[in-house]
């Protein structure tokens, strides 16, 4: 080494040194000051064994949660069985019941089995305005069509054709196991309910995929055609139905040689569940990757599973107000919706008025109703729109701008807009609710880190935060950073999960802004 190069080495050794010494006590001053250390941590280093206790139970519970609710109406079932052992009552049940609500009252009302609202009465009157949590439930998936079951022409295979449902990447969907969940719906009412796939001796489900070794001219498509929409068609049979020899010479017999597979689907479906292939008509049929939720890494520190965009936000949404203190100033409120996946639209999406019709209806019931109170309540409410958020992921750095990134195990997320390109589509939280929302986390102890989603110009998403912006209320996004969004199979920390949580307490038990 030359004198030279050994000196100028010397000299950045000493200028690290002075860098290192003006960030120690930059950071020494601002903790005297009682300023936020900008420097992200790990959450889970500031865990004892008490919280790591609590931590793993609500972790439980979620991945339970999970479980019990893969489609809209599974997690609808699910929720109204756990609020009514909290004593939440049917809205619909109070009104005709002709009483009255007071403080500390808790209702729910259901719409169409697909989406919910749940509120707790405050000690204020509700024309100050609510504490609320919005998350949705629906997540992306592939939906049976109306006229789906064929079989094919050189007689293989049994089909279901379908239509993927949300932003999917369609060749993640391809010889993975899968389930069906849903209902039939026959003509007389009769609702029959499917879930096969996810108990150990249930068949499952699948879409086939080309053989490697036959797969060149595949492989030079773009992902986003290697696997076509059509191309996503269910394999449920192929083994053709067996028929007698007095039933071959029928004409009914002969019918079903001609799609002798086809016909063993239709079989097996009438004998076990007793409905025809036109009741696919009214039916409600959701393919999604079976399995249970897992514990993931060989420390356990993550969750792999369907759907956790955006059940995660639901499920701590839920939690919360069922676990937050008696007594509140301001009315809570938890609503959990369908369709955000598709632009939160239809009837019970964001979009529809059921969020608003019932506000109107529990103002009614509190002694508070007039059209200009309703305006009055929304108006003056406070809301975190809990929804996922982009996981840093290492393998793909150069989507992400790290110093505006969630990193899983960070703590929960604040996105103060999403949107695409020039923040289109955003809500865009103003600073003075993002300071109401610091003091919040801050004063509660709660691990949080902001956000956007990927860098400028890269991609984009939305939320439902903009739609009830539009009643002049403050929003702003929150949530859990997750990492394979989309993906038949999502991941979080069980660390931002316990965060979130907690979050959305000290959220929901706040002070107005």
């Amino acid at each position: 080494m030359s004198n030279e190069l050994q000196s100028n080495d010397n000299c950045v050794v000493a200028l690290e040194f002075i860098i290192c010494l003006e960030l120690f006590g930059k950071n020494w001053l601002n903790r005297k000051k009682g300023k936020k250390d900008m420097t992200r941590k790990n959450v889970w280093e500031t865990y004892d064994k008490k919280a790591l206790k609590k931590l793993e139970k609500l972790n439980a519970e979620y991945r339970e949660f999970l479980d019990n609710g893969k489609t809209e109406r599974e997690c609808i079932d699910t929720i109204v069985n756990m609020i009514e052992k909290e004593g939440y009552q049917e809205l619909e049940s109070v009104i005709k019941s002709g009483k009255t609500l007071k403080q500390g009252d808790k209702v729910y009302s259901v719409w169409m089995n697909k989406c919910i609202a749940m509120f707790k009465l405050g000690r204020n009157p509700m024309t100050e305005g609510m504490n609320i949590l919005g998350a949705h439930i629906d997540s992306p998936r592939l939906d049976v069509k109306q006229n789906p079951l064929y079989e094919d022409p050189d007689h293989s295979f049994a089909y279901l054709d379908t239509h993927y449902y949300g932003g999917v990447k369609k060749y993640q969907w391809v010889t993975i196991p899968l389930a069906i969940h849903g209902v039939v719906v026959k003509k007389d009412g009769t609702t029959i309910e499917l879930n096969v796939g996810e108990n150990e001796d249930d068949p499952v489900f699948f879409i086939s995929d080309l053989l490697i070794h036959l797969s060149a001219e595949q492989l030079e498509k773009k992902a986003a055609k290697v696997i076509e929409g059509e191309a996503l068609d269910l394999i449920v049979g192929s083994k053709p139905i067996l028929l007698g020899k007095d039933e071959k010479n029928t004409d009914e017999g002969k019918a079903k040689a001609k799609n002798a597979i086809k016909s063993g689907v239709l079989d097996i479906l009438k004998q076990t569940y007793d409905f025809e292939e036109d009741d696919f008509l009214s039916a409600e049929l959701e393919i999604v990757p079976a399995g249970k939720a897992r514990e993931a890494g060989f420390d356990r520190s993550m969750i792999l599973a369907y759907g956790q965009d955006d059940r995660v936000c639901a499920f701590t949404s839920l939690k919360a107000m069922l676990d937050m203190k008696e007594e509140t100033d301001r009315c809570v409120c938890c609503i959990l919706v369908d369709k955000e996946e598709i632009g939160s639209v239809g009837a019970t999406g964001m979009q529809s008025k059921f969020f608003e019709n019932a506000v109107a209806e529990v103002l009614n019931l509190a002694g508070e109703y007039s059209e200009l109170n309703v305006r009055r309540c929304l108006a003056h409410s406070t809301m975190l729109s809990s929804d996922v958020s982009a996981a840093f992921d290492p393998s793909f750095r150069s989507c992400f701008e790290t110093k505006n990134t969630a990193f899983m195990g960070m703590g929960m997320v604040f996105n103060k807009f999403t949107g695409a390109r020039g923040k289109s589509g955003s809500n865009d939280a103003n600073a003075e609710y993002m300071a109401h929302i610091r003091k919040i986390m801050d004063d509660n102890n709660i691990a949080y880190q902001t956000a956007e989603l990927g860098k400028v110009d890269v991609g984009g998403g939305g939320t439902i935060a903009y739609i009830l912006a539009l009643y002049g209320m403050n929003v702003i996004d929150s949530g859990v950073a997750v990492l394979n969004m989309h993906a038949p199979w999502e991941a979080t920390s069980k660390a931002d999960v316990y965060e979130t949580y907690r979050g959305y307490i000290a959220f929901a038990e706040g002070a107005s802004l």
